[in-house]
């Protein structure tokens, strides 16, 4: 099983980035996908949830607006849209996958390994 999460990079304030993971050795279609971020010193949070079939999304308060999660099982590959970035956006974001509806960190039964997101002021 694996989870395969790319596209961090650094980007200045008001900047888009667009982050995907795709995902094998488990059947894609019947989980719902989230990305999470932890910065230095802070909790893991969930940022944005899809569910199994994209009928739902969800988003945290904080990024509600602004990042639109996306996937396309045919090709096992979640998205996370990332629009006018803010330096409190930088972090270590994860994907993760869930067969809960359920956005708890404990809930989750695959994790990728992250990749970084730096934005600058």
């Amino acid at each position: 099983v694996q989870l395969q999460a790319s596209g961090g990079g650094l980007v200045q304030a008001g900047d888009s980035l667009t982050l995907s993971c795709v995902g094998s050795g488990f059947t894609f279609r019947d989980y719902n996908q989230l990305w999470f971020r932890q910065a230095p010193g802070k909790e893991r949070e969930s940022v944005a949830i899809i569910n199994w079939d994209t009928s739902a999304r969800d988003y945290s308060d904080s990024v509600q607006g602004r990042f639109t999660i996306s996937k396309t099982n045919a090709i096992n590959t979640v998205w996370l849209q990332m629009d006018n970035l803010k330096p409190e956006d930088a972090g270590v974001y994860y994907c993760a996958a869930t067969g809960k509806a359920s956005r708890a960190i404990e809930d989750m039964h695959y994790w990728g390994r992250g990749t970084q997101v730096t934005v600058s002021s």
